[in-house]
């Protein structure tokens, strides 16, 4: 990291102002293919006109500011901005629906929003409506236009004050301060609003330097929302301690063109864009005309994930071992990750969600360090990690610096240390549940921790199924499991809750499905009726049946159904982060699963 780290940033204001000075010509925020770049001497200019307009509008310490909006550069000058006033951002998940801003709203008690043209008409509904149950939003201010009833972000970068002293505001920021409120996904009941402070953050960051460090020259792809903790850590609070680049990708299906282009050194992939990457890698090997070169790919990439299982083990390589795996890395893998864009990374992370075990070895044995994280919002992100140099298969690591696990008498995950929230906003018995006397946050995962440190998350302790014999099953088991065996299964959800058999709802991938479709000339291409295509339904079948193999009698998969839609994060069946809302489930499709069990 950077050398303010030697005596450390005490806010992120300071890390800023530091990159600033220290970086001004080097590009510190561009858009994919670059036709937007920003210096951090610009980026600076811009913090500064922003905080002055905000604080014209009566924004100063204290304060708090919603953002919603696709991943862009104003996001980034937006937020830190806020903080230079002193204020508080938080960002709101763009498929909100009015009432939850409301909610949102009236929880931060946020005097202002800033959004895009295009989420201006449910902002302003919800300003209107909050408005009515004495929560008032007193400005609205729109990054790339100015419908009626807001403010342009160009206008109010040029409105003057006079009065606003900008060095003394930033520097006045205090450690303790508020960095940003955080709304957990709320798969049970409203969101709550997690309170991090700029000592969070940094402390929890110090786990870089045991990945590597980071300064200037690292690039970074922010393509998850930055309600999400993740994204904020990985694409936006981490440039501003290294200086590292971020380029900004509002749309997902642009990730692999991003790649492509930017050839991260800092990746973080939600375990979803794994699997769905080495799908279409293994059609593609699988595809290859030539006998020899498919040979050879399979022979290299069995090569490197024998590598994967012995670091994974604790084992060493023999000699021919290791020779083995520089000769398949320099004749096939080193050029299937060049193609990929992920050829430069130095920090690859999983999280939010388990990846997979084959999909995770299948990475590692392209030679990639993927190493998978484990952590909430409420610690800040990161509690746990595994580190490049043993990336134990089936662990989430073990624990970052600052960080104290440990393992309740109930089997629960807890966790202690200065990265922990501060609170939940405006809750004070929810945050007595979360947190107890000692300090620690009651996490609501289930763990185990090995003779070597490595904690292993078993699932949420509310959601384990226990099926009507009393046997105690993780559906996250048993749905990531379907999951790498079923490329075509892009969201499953296993049943079994007192019920003498284990069953699934599945729902198609649709990018994966449609090229399944190509390659087979299915002539309805819908997704309704490929949920019902007899080839479609072998495949998953097939699928289920591998998966089975690798379950134990009980966890077995007896019966399934292909549902005719796909379920979007945000709506009524997945949180914006994509978790599954197993209760609203449940009850949506009563009749589906109970002609399962018929």
């Amino acid at each position: 990291m950077s050398s303010t780290t030697a005596s450390g940033p005490r806010t992120l204001c300071e890390a800023f102002q530091d990159k600033v000075a220290r970086y001004p010509h080097e590009v510190a925020l561009r858009t994919l293919g670059g036709a937007t770049a920003i210096t951090w001497q610009e980026y600076g200019q811009r913090v500064r006109e922003l905080a002055t307009g905000l604080a014209a509008l009566g924004i100063g310490h204290g304060d708090t500011v919603a953002l919603m909006m696709t991943n862009r550069p104003e996001f980034h000058l937006c937020d830190t901005a806020i903080l230079h006033t002193g204020a508080t951002p938080f960002s709101v998940y763009n498929t909100n629906p009015v009432d939850l801003l409301v909610y949102q709203f009236g929880n931060a008690g946020n005097k202002a929003v800033i959004c895009e043209e295009q989420f201006a008409p449910q902002v302003l509904a919800a300003v209107e409506k909050a408005a009515a149950q004495g929560s008032p939003v007193e400005h609205v201010i729109c990054v790339d236009g100015a419908p009626a009833g807001t403010i342009a972000l160009s206008e109010l970068a040029a409105t003057g004050n006079e009065d606003f002293d900008f060095e003394k505001t930033w520097r006045a920021v205090d450690p303790e301060d508020l960095l940003t409120i955080v709304y957990t996904s709320g798969t049970t009941g409203p969101p709550k609003g997690v309170e991090l402070t700029h000592t969070n953050f940094i402390v929890n960051a110090r786990v870089v330097d045991e990945l590597g460090g980071g300064d200037s020259t690292d690039r970074v792809v922010s393509y998850l929302p930055d309600a999400h903790a993740a994204n904020r850590w990985f694409a936006h609070y981490l440039s501003l301690l290294t200086g590292g680049q971020v380029t900004t990708v509002p749309d997902l299906k642009q990730v692999a063109d991003a790649l492509a282009e930017v050839h991260p050194s800092v990746f973080l992939g939600v375990p979803r864009v794994w699997v769905k990457v080495k799908a279409a890698l293994e059609e593609r090997f699988a595809a290859e005309p030539s006998p020899v070169r498919r040979a050879l790919v399979f022979w290299a990439i069995g090569t490197g994930r024998a590598r994967a299982r012995a670091v994974s083990d604790g084992r060493t390589q023999n000699f021919v071992q290791t020779a083995q795996f520089r000769l398949a890395d320099r004749l096939v893998l080193a050029t299937i990750r060049e193609r990929l864009g992920l050829d430069k990374v130095r920090i690859a992370v999983t999280g939010s969600a388990p990846i997979p075990r084959d999909t995770h070895e299948f990475f590692l044995g392209l030679g990639l360090p993927l190493c998978e994280g484990y952590g909430m919002t409420e610690c800040t992100a990161a509690a746990t990690v595994s580190r490049p140099e043993r990336i134990k298969i089936g662990t989430v690591g073990t624990a970052v610096p600052g960080s104290e696990v440990r393992i309740a008498e109930d089997g629960e995950v807890l966790i202690r240390g200065r990265m922990v929230m501060r609170g939940y906003r405006n809750a004070p018995e929810k945050t007595a549940e979360a947190l107890d006397a000692d300090g620690w946050l009651h996490t609501g995962d289930i763990g185990e921790i090995d003779a070597e440190g490595f904690l292993k998350i078993v699932d949420r302790k509310k959601e384990l199924i226990i099926s009507a014999a009393g046997k105690n099953m993780s559906p996250t088991n048993i749905e990531n499991t379907i999951t790498e065996s079923c490329p075509l299964a892009g969201t499953v959800v296993a049943i079994g809750e007192a019920r003498h058999y284990n069953t699934a709802l599945i729902c198609l991938d649709p990018d994966l499905v449609a090229a399944f479709a190509e390659r087979h000339q299915l002539s309805d291409r819908s997704l309704p009726a490929l949920a019902q295509d007899p080839i479609v339904l072998k495949a998953l079948q097939e699928g289920i049946d591998v998966a089975n193999s690798k379950l134990s009698r009980v966890e077995q998969i007896k019966k399934f159904a292909v549902l005719p839609e796909v379920w979007t994060p945000g709506s009524d069946c997945l949180t914006a982060t994509g978790k599954l809302r197993r209760k609203p489930i449940a009850t949506a499709y009563a009749a589906t699963i109970d002609s399962l069990y018929a």
